[in-house]
């Protein structure tokens, strides 16, 4: 992997590495572009899509490459990690130098999605955990909120944080210590950049200056950069989110915000009127209407905000209430246009309305970019020798479906794709069950497929994980685990998703089941995990409006829109998943598909060539067999 990566560099081309689990593939890249940092001086920016990683590179690999290039160069490089600005601690905003609101009054798509972290529930009230704020902002280097050990919940931590946009700039007293500042300054001086995907993100939307120029990029988890793209450029409207668009303008500039307040209430009666689910041809005369009247009143109410900016520049609250209230209104304007253009009818975005689940919060309208691939390619990987790396990226044994989703057909034709390997002997650790006796799955999950989990787990002893297409399938498989065995069965939900999958590995005849949310990143090596079941093949749902849209564009390109993306979709997951089974050299196990279309389907070969390589078969009692003598064996 070093050479080709090192090869890619010094051609300035674009390579794929398909690298299995063990590989060592952070050092794979590490030590090349170091090195090419070193000798050639130019500047490589490495994204991970985990938090896990971005630490274990910056405090385990790194260190290790940058002392093998010293070595051998004399040279050694300087690493920085750069992450989005709400990331860290803001020192004016703890200082009281903006309004003490409750942070969920600000329109952000980020804040409204962000899931909780880990037992917020245990971590005192929110001024307990602000008091230790103020403490951890004394000692701190970084202002880093991961470098806060235990954490803090959402709400505390965005008592103390801004985004760029509501950052005071040079006018803030508190400038020359601005930790988001003295992030950016150490990364624009660094040979080797440390970020995350969500950072790309914001980049191919446009906004390039979030990270210092550079003419290498390392994407380590690849198969994860164009959701999280997806997911940057998505953006959604509601009454509800105008209204709290409203209340930080009126709290934090003292302004009049009865007429949007009013507007808000007309969408809300314009969405009211729609079904759920896509608008195919964009939002209807009323729709439109509605969101032309918002638009004015919000414009309107920013030149207030902008005025009252002006009379507040001594830096005080004043000044940090107009610029969270001037971020505000202005995001909202940008939503705005883009969903009053003509992206959809142009078929470059995708419409939809959902009302959410809990019923509280009125309808509301979303819009996402159905094709990433070119944003990426003119934002990411043009004029950049470009690496981009996973334990997936092989699906149905080519590079081709994932090159396409990268960008990488569109930026150039330069580029190549190379499987390097794994430490594992897959087809002698593992077993590919995939039974052909059982029904094609329906709505929900049927008796055979309960029962067929039931004769798995038992014979293996636990040691499962389940991985399941809805988390009412996975509720059904937890309550006929429970009633019928004496096992100790884990679903997701009952706890935090990382105390389940803590507890779920320290017992090694535990079962842990649940949705998406286990298919990727779960890390539990040994006999803990020796059974994965999958329920069904995970395609896309067919109500999904973005698929329905990608679909239907690869189509009218004279493509196959359902193996371009459900099938492309579905491999990917089934490699992720499958994928949890063998960690490591020693492992043995079965990986068990319940769907009999992965042999009975034309497209089933593509999927099970995107999986790891594991000895198949459809007879039951050869996989009963084998999950008994396993347990028996304790080996």
């Amino acid at each position: 992997m070093a050479d080709r990566v090192e090869a890619a560099l010094d051609a300035g081309s674009h390579l794929l590495v398909q690298a299995g689990t063990g590989t060592g593939k952070s050092l794979g890249y590490l030590v090349p572009v170091m090195l090419h940092a070193a000798t050639a001086e130019e500047r490589a920016v490495v994204s991970t899509a985990t938090l896990a990683l971005q630490r274990q590179v910056m405090t385990k690999d790194a260190p290790v490459a940058a002392d093998a290039v010293e070595a051998v160069t004399g040279v050694r490089p300087s690493v920085a990690l750069l992450k989005g600005w709400q990331n860290y601690l803001c020192r004016h905003r703890l200082a009281g130098g903006y309004p003490d609101d409750d942070a969920d009054t600000l329109f952000s798509a980020g804040a409204a999605t962000t899931p909780g972290r880990v037992g917020e529930a245990d971590r005192g009230s929110v001024g307990e955990q602000i008091v230790r704020l103020r403490e951890w902002a004394a000692e701190t280097a970084t202002g880093d909120r991961d470098d806060l050990i235990p954490g803090v919940s959402d709400r505390a931590w965005a008592h103390v944080s801004v985004s760029r946009a509501e950052c005071l700039g040079p006018s803030c007293p508190l400038h020359e210590e601005c930790f988001p500042e003295l992030a950016r300054a150490a990364a624009s001086q660094a040979d080797v950049v440390v970020t995350n995907h969500a950072m790309l993100g914001i980049a191919a939307a446009g906004n390039v200056g979030v990270l210092p120029d550079y003419r290498v990029l390392v994407v380590d988890e690849a198969h994860e950069l164009a959701g999280r793209v997806r997911s940057q450029g998505t953006v959604s409207l509601s009454a509800a989110a105008v209204m709290r668009v409203a209340a930080a303008a009126r709290r934090g500039a003292s302004v009049v915000v009865t007429e949007l307040e009013e507007a808000g209430q007309r969408l809300q009666l314009a969405l009211a009127d729609l079904p759920d689910g896509r608008l195919a041809d964009g939002l209807p005369p009323a729709g439109r209407e509605a969101l032309v009247v918002l638009d004015g009143a919000a414009r309107r109410v920013l030149a207030d905000v902008r005025g009252a900016s002006r009379a507040s520049r001594d830096g005080g609250t004043d000044a940090g209430g107009a610029a969270l209230a001037r971020t505000a209104v202005a995001d909202l304007i940008d939503t705005i246009e883009r969903m009053t253009s003509d992206s959809v009818r142009e078929r470059r975005d995708v419409a939809w309305v959902e009302r959410p689940r809990a019923g509280a919060e009125p309808p509301r309208l979303t819009l996402a970019p159905i094709d990433v691939a070119a944003a990426i390619a003119d934002s990411l990987l043009n004029d950049r020798a470009v690496v981009l790396t996973s334990a997936t990226l092989a699906l149905g044994g080519g590079f081709e479906p994932m090159a396409r989703a990268l960008g990488l057909t569109v930026a150039s034709d330069r580029w190549d794709g190379v499987d390097v390997g794994t430490p594992f002997d897959y087809a002698r650790q593992g077993i590919l069950y995939a039974p052909t006796h059982l029904p094609r799955p329906g709505r929900g999950i049927c008796e055979a497929v309960l029962d067929e989990l039931l004769a798995l787990t038992e014979a293996s002893g636990g040691g499962m994980l389940g991985l399941f297409s809805s988390r009412r399938a996975a509720a059904e498989a937890a309550e006929v685990l429970r009633g019928a065995t004496d096992l100790t069965v884990y679903a997701q939900g009952d706890d935090q998703l990382s105390t389940l999958v803590e507890a779920f590995a320290a017992d090694e005849d535990a079962c842990l089941v649940g949705t998406l949310s286990l298919w990727q990143g779960v890390d539990v090596p040994g006999r803990t995990c020796r059974l994965v079941i999958i329920d069904r093949i995970p395609f896309p749902r067919p109500d999904d409006p973005v698929a329905q849209a990608r679909s239907e564009a690869v189509a009218a390109a004279g493509g196959n829109g359902f193996m371009s993306v459900s099938a492309t979709h579905a491999a990917l997951l089934l490699a992720q998943g499958a994928g949890r089974l063998i960690r490591r050299p020693d492992d043995r196990g079965v990986v068990a598909v319940l769907d009999p279309r992965l042999r009975t389907a034309r497209y089933g070969s593509f999927l099970a060539r995107s999986m790891p390589a594991l000895w198949p078969t459809g007879d039951r009692d050869t996989v009963l067999g084998a999950l008994g003598r396993l347990a028996r064996s304790g080996s």
